[in-house]
């Protein structure tokens, strides 16, 4: 199921934030020297203050959660042992049926699962760039351009 973001998942869903971007980010240091203090503070005064999120909720358990920003999803994450479990994708598609017109969003381009995960599902790679402070490593836009939409764009 997923549902609103309630102040009892906060924890779950920095957790999963932390997790997800320890087994996934060794090529940032930054990331990589978080804490479970840390990242809450983190998750709660970048993410939850900034952005609608929505959990995925599974067996009495938050698995994995999406932030969006309108048409823009600013993160989502899956718990590693929950990875590959269809979790991710009925979060994206959840997003994508809440902006049917269409999706931004940006993945480091050293993240080759999530690059993956997202041309899988028809996000298309639309400008190469530098992510912002305190990250400042090559990343990549994507653009989903919503349904029904018969645009064939090609990767850049």
């Amino acid at each position: 199921m997923i549902r609103g973001l309630v102040d009892t998942d906060v924890k779950d869903a920095a957790s999963i934030w932390l997790a997800a971007g320890l087994d996934e980010y060794d090529y940032l240091p930054a990331f990589q020297k978080l804490n479970e203090s840390k990242a809450l503070r983190v998750f709660e005064e970048q993410i939850r203050a900034k952005c609608d999120v929505s959990v995925f909720e599974s067996d009495g358990r938050v698995k994995g959660f999406v932030a969006t920003q309108g048409p823009m999803i600013d993160r989502l994450y899956v718990h590693p042992t929950d990875q590959r479990q269809g979790v991710g994708t009925a979060l994206l598609e959840w997003a994508k049926a809440e902006s049917p017109e269409g999706l931004t969003l940006f993945t480091h381009q050293q993240n080759a699962r999530a690059r993956s995960f997202y041309e899988k599902h028809q996000f298309v790679a639309v400008k190469f760039g530098m992510s912002p402070a305190p990250e400042c490593v090559p990343d990549v836009e994507y653009r989903w351009y919503g349904q029904g939409n018969t645009q064939s764009s090609e990767p850049v």
